[in-house]
């Protein structure tokens, strides 16, 4: 682990290298412990892949009182074997019309458009970093199988709930932008809505699976093919 300074009033908490579950874990634990041992000198606390950037009160504290109980939080940090991690299940409609590059990406691999259904759906993700735009949730490891590289040209318009895949991440467009990603399908969920609270339906931590549903079923949950 190291703390490092951030800024005037931030710090940041390596606590690897790569990013892995074991470390995901990692994160989480800490998180908790620095909210706990911060409480109202904490302003905001965003975790990432193998990182917590932690940003203070300055008015309240400073960086080495900061850093100080922070590192005697980690120093009794413990990990549990059993911690409970919370699963969110997300219907997708996995068709040509609802994920434009399905039918490439299937040729690329040389497996089937099914198979590439059942290895999506049958993985489940770890939610790594939530980033690029409020909602939209790094997930992780794709099968290598259908592990596939970002677009040479991204498309200057992506729908709101496409499901995608760049390299072994995959994600759900929480909003029409631009993006580089293989489109595979479509997803009814809104993974951000400022009215609801929470504003998000998954966290950093979380764990994530695909549920392949019908054209009809994506419908009646909300979905838009428009």
């Amino acid at each position: 682990m190291q703390l490092r300074v951030a800024g005037e009033q931030a710090l940041i908490l390596y606590l690897g290298a790569v990013a892995t579950a074991e470390i995901s874990a990692r994160v989480q634990a800490a998180v908790l412990a620095i909210e706990s041992v911060l409480g109202n000198d904490l302003v905001d606390l965003v975790p990432s892949y193998a990182s917590v950037l932690i940003v203070y009160d300055p008015l309240r504290t400073d960086h080495l009182s900061v850093a100080r109980r922070v590192r005697g939080a980690l120093h009794t940090l413990r990990i549990e074997a059993k911690s409970v991690v919370r699963t969110v299940v997300l219907p997708v409609y996995y068709a040509a019309e609802a994920g434009a590059d399905l039918e490439a990406l299937a040729a690329r691999t040389g497996l089937s458009v099914q198979e590439v259904i059942e290895l999506h759906t049958g993985t489940e993700y770890r939610v790594y970093a939530i980033g690029f735009a409020p909602g939209f949730a790094y997930l992780g490891q794709v099968d290598e199988r259908i592990a596939a590289p970002r677009l040479a040209t991204p498309r200057a318009r992506v729908p709101r709930g496409a499901v995608a895949i760049a390299e072994r991440q995959t994600a759900v467009y929480p909003a029409e932008s631009p993006g580089g990603w293989n489109l595979i399908g479509r997803c009814p969920v809104l993974m951000f809505d400022p009215r609801a609270q929470p504003c998000m339906p998954v966290s950093v931590g979380d764990s994530v699976r695909f549920e392949s549903v019908s054209r009809e079923r994506f419908l009646a949950l909300g979905g838009d093919l428009a």
